[in-house]
């Protein structure tokens, strides 16, 4: 056979459904494997067995793909025109210009740096394969680099090994791997010889088969390569993060919108402007032209990307004190848009660490809890019955199960290892997958031998004669072995994996150790509940959730009993909901439609494989639902890129999870993924404070110019707009992102993907609110027409037209100050967009207090400090004339507070 064809069988071929043999033949080796040249011409074939790196972006490209958004394009198209275009002095806005450009850049770099941090999750792959692998290669052992294998070689597992590619088994001996990264499944996986029959058999499932990156946890064994590099488990998996659609952020989302909306809206209004000015007011085209391009510029918020950025900055600050280390700052803003929290259950939910939880004894169950003494024959069977051992750091190593059960007799006081001197192990019988048993013997004392048995429950019961109840050993009945498979149907029933413990003693040891001489004729012990158990905090955070409006759903590759047991004690379901719990081979028979028509219906997916999570993370996606997903495998990794926001765990999760992720937990408690929402809602709430802020300040200007502009006012200069938005909007809105959470913010609803900065009334206080600051504004340049403060000079001979330049310098200097100061006080008003400032507080914020003082120093500062007054052309003002402007200023709170006060009366808040 070709290797050509050979390497399309690979792509093609089920081989956990083959015999070793068929497998062998389909890949033209057998036993003793490869010769070397064989190997040579196969990997010039295969190539190298290692995951592909992936088209890559240069720099220059992710740098380049940084200003295709519209709102960046709007923000350089103004510098562009500031810096090009003349105004009606003849100068060009330079300042300005730099200024909007200088924000585009430092988004632009602060992109390109979260980009490649994004794409270090495939090297995280490739990093976890094991450098060396043991082969046969003409019948000799040899070892050899990992990436030098090829389909068709034999290799040789043992443990502590990690699994080099993925693997037919044809030889086990008691062999067992832990999969937990691919699968999910916290218990090492027992491996078999047996052919599978279903095709659609989950990895979880296909029990002949050995994994690449999985890691071998007990006995030994052999088998034929049949998937190298990108078509193994682990390559699929780098496949599905390479090709992985980027899901756009609600933040992303929102910006485009409110960009698209301040394009139209802007270019409307500076038309509108323009024929007006041309058409009824008969000004020149020319001089009509540049007071559009200025009232377009004016009314962009150029600072808004910066200031959004800045606010989710500090909102990394805090989630980091809080353990969440945020890699992608729109994740800070996501996480509050939350609808549905998609937990892997494995190190998750639970501690990812098999844990005793019940012991049957005397025909008594007891919890591990009660006070269950520690020389109970049951904890010393399970102790001596065991090949766990000890580290040199004191902790255990061995299988989980095996390695609990050791626990549980130190916290009970019982010490295996001080045990074992008095009563050494002289024999054993290891764990058999056929007959389901491990037995060890011992020394006593007397000279007599101790046989002690775990195993199978059902499979013990049938070699026990005798049991053991208040250490009085009876004869074993029919009621009795009843009573005892009830208590293990029971338990299992709870996702407990059952043990059975047993015993007796001999006088002699057996020249032949066989099952049938040691294992039979034995006296029952008692019986022994296992579960990885779910975290202390977890149901309390799953509570919280659902009390925020927010689904929390399970995915794991456990078996459905288990998902289902965790998921009914956590609350995630109601106890017992099987109508709730689907899984990976029902996924399977549904079809797309079928599937998100019973979205709703499943809040656990149990014996998942990667493919079926990313399925159902874009399920609910497509449901119009915000997806948070967490996880710590390699195999949660595609489905963390394609949520909406990917969680990863950052005390067990691989490197290759945490590199898909946009969150990393470092105390891997799902509890703070609820405080992380908490966070993220603040964030949002913050960022719309800023944007209501803005916007309604540049509304004002917008219309204070229109209506000038319209009546043939000189209201304000160039300068005057370019000296408020730098000051006035920058700290203050900046501040507002530091505003404490409201007390209300974890009792409303996830406001889910259709809402954007201007839901939730934002857009129509911005309208009025902005409608308001032009008023007063142009209130107080017209009353200062209208009754100058300087009538006096009358007497000592101005001419008319040096009277009204004076006047006109007077209300020109007082609509600045009144615009101004307007929008500072404004400020107050945005801490809460309907609840009433005296309710929010004054001063609970120091960041923005000390930002307001900042703004109105350097506001006032133009105007009072000599010399400046006359680079901004304004002029000094009497105690008059700042009483009006301070009063027209002020009044924008109470009349704010007057609207909220009504809305809330009304109910439509």
């Amino acid at each position: 056979m070709s290797t050509e064809q050979t390497k399309k069988e690979q792509l093609h071929e089920a081989f956990y459904t083959q015999t070793p043999e068929e497998v062998m033949r389909t890949l033209g080796t057998s036993q003793e494997g490869l010769s070397e040249e064989e190997a040579k011409k196969r990997l010039a074939t295969y190539g190298a067995n290692e995951l592909d790196e992936g088209k890559k972006t240069t720099m220059l490209q992710k740098l380049f793909a940084q200003f295709k958004d519209l709102m960046i394009i709007v923000l350089i198209a103004a510098a562009a025109i500031s810096a090009m275009v003349p105004n009606a002095e003849g100068h060009r806005e330079w300042v300005d210009a730099i200024i909007i450009l200088a924000v585009v850049v430092i988004n632009a770099i602060m992109g390109v740096i979260q980009e490649n941090k994004a794409e270090q999750a495939i090297e995280a792959l490739k990093e976890m394969s094991t450098p060396n692998a043991h082969v046969l290669r003409g019948g000799h052992s040899v070892t050899i680099n990992s990436h030098e294998l090829v389909p068709g070689d034999v290799v040789l597992l043992e443990a502590g090994d990690v699994v080099p590619a993925d693997v037919r088994l044809f030889e086990v001996s008691t062999l067992k791997i832990e999969e937990a990264a691919l699968t999910g499944e916290s218990v090492p996986v027992e491996k078999h010889l047996a052919v599978l029959v279903d095709t659609e058999v989950g990895i979880g499932d296909r029990v002949n088969m050995a994994f690449s990156n999985s890691n071998v946890t007990y006995g030994r064994g052999k088998g034929i390569v049949v998937h190298t590099g990108m078509n193994t488990e682990v390559g699929k998996i780098a496949n599905m993060l390479a090709n992985a659609d980027e899901t756009e952020t609600p933040l992303k989302r929102n910006l485009n919108q409110l960009g698209k909306f301040l394009t139209y809206a802007i270019l409307a209004i500076a038309v509108v402007m323009f024929f007006v000015g041309t058409m009824l007011n008969g000004q020149g085209w020319v001089e009509m032209l540049l007071t559009s391009i200025s009232l377009a510029v004016a009314a962009i918020p150029e600072g808004l990307p910066a200031i959004v950025t800045i606010i989710l900055a500090l909102g990394t600050q805090v989630m980091a004190k809080r353990n969440s280390m945020i890699r992608k700052l729109p994740a800070v803003e996501t996480l509050g848009a939350t609808d549905i929290i998609a937990s892997d259950k494995t190190g998750t939910l639970t501690l990812n660490q098999m844990t005793v939880e019940k012991l049957y004894v005397d025909y008594q169950q007891y919890d591990i809890k009660e006070n269950i003494p520690a020389d109970t024959m049951a904890v010393k069977v399970m102790n001596f019955a065991n090949d766990s051992r000890f580290g040199k750091e004191g902790n255990l190593i061995g299988d989980p199960t095996e390695t609990a059960l050791i626990q549980f007799g130190l916290d009970l006081g019982f010490d295996v290892r001080e045990a074992v001197k008095v009563e050494p192990r002289v024999a054993d019988l290891p764990f058999d997958s056929d007959r389901k048993l491990m037995s060890t013997v011992h020394q006593l004392a007397d000279g007599r031998y101790l046989v002690a048995v775990k195993g199978a429950p059902d499979v013990l019961l049938n070699r026990v004669t005798e049991i053991l109840n208040n250490e009085q050993v009876s004869p074993m009945t029919e009621e009795a072995k009843a009573t005892i498979l009830a208590a293990n149907k029971n338990m299992a029933q709870q996702a407990l994996r059952v043990l059975g413990t047993a015993y007796k003693y001999i006088d002699v040891l057996p020249s032949e150790l066989t099952s049938e001489e040691l294992e039979n004729g034995l006296i029952f012990a008692g019986l022994v509940g296992m579960i990885d158990p779910e975290r202390p905090e977890a149901a309390g955070a799953v509570k919280v959730a659902k009390e925020a409006g927010i689904r929390p759903i399970m995915i794991t590759g456990d078996h459905r009993d288990t998902a289902e047991a965790i998921a009914g004690r956590l609350g995630i379901i109601k106890p017992g909901d099987d109508a709730a719990v689907l899984t990976g081979a029902e996924l399977n028979q549904m079809s797309e439609e079928e599937f998100a028509s019973k979205i709703t219906q499943y809040s656990v997916y149990a014996r998942v494989s990667p493919e079926h999570k990313v399925r159902i993370v874009k399920a609910w996606q497509q449901a119009g639902k915000v997806v948070a997903m967490t996880g710590d495998g390699v195999n949660d990794a595609p489905s963390l890129k394609q949520a909406d926001i990917g969680i990863g765990m950052g005390i067990t999760g691989t490197e290759v999870s945490k590199g898909a992720s946009d969150m990393v937990l470092a105390d891997d408690n799902f509890a703070t993924i609820v405080v992380a929402v908490e966070e993220g809602r603040k964030v949002f709430s913050n960022i719309q404070k800023a944007i209501q802020y803005l916007m309604a300040a540049n509304l004002g200007e917008v219309l204070t110019l229109f209506i000038a502009t319209l009546l043939a006012w000189d209201t304000l200069l160039p300068i005057h707009l370019l000296w408020i938005n730098l000051v006035t909007d920058t700290f203050p809105a900046i501040a507002l992102g530091m505003e404490p959470a409201e007390g209300n913010l974890m009792a409303r609803k996830p406001r889910g993907k259709s809402s954007n900065f201007f839901s939730g009334g934002v857009m129509s206080s911005i309208i009025y609110q902005g409608i308001l600051e032009a008023a007063a504004v142009l209130f107080v340049y017209w009353s200062a027409i209208q009754w100058p403060a300087h009538t006096e000079l009358n007497m000592i001979g101005l001419s008319a037209a040096e009277l009204y330049n004076l006047q006109h310098a007077d209300a020109l200097t007082m609509a600045f100050a009144t615009l101004g100061l307007m929008q500072l006080f404004h400020a107050f008003n945005v801490k809460s967009v309907h609840q009433s400032l005296f309710t929010v507080g004054f001063f609970r914020n120091k960041a923005f207090n000390w930002a307001i003082v900042l703004s109105f120093v350097l506001m006032m500062g133009i105007i009072i400090i000599p010399g400046l007054n006359d680079i901004f052309k304004v002029t000094h003002l009497d105690w008059y004339q700042w009483g009006i402007v301070v009063g027209a200023s002020f009044a924008i709170i109470p009349v704010v507070e007057c609207v909220k006060f009504v809305q809330r009366r009304m109910g439509k808040v």
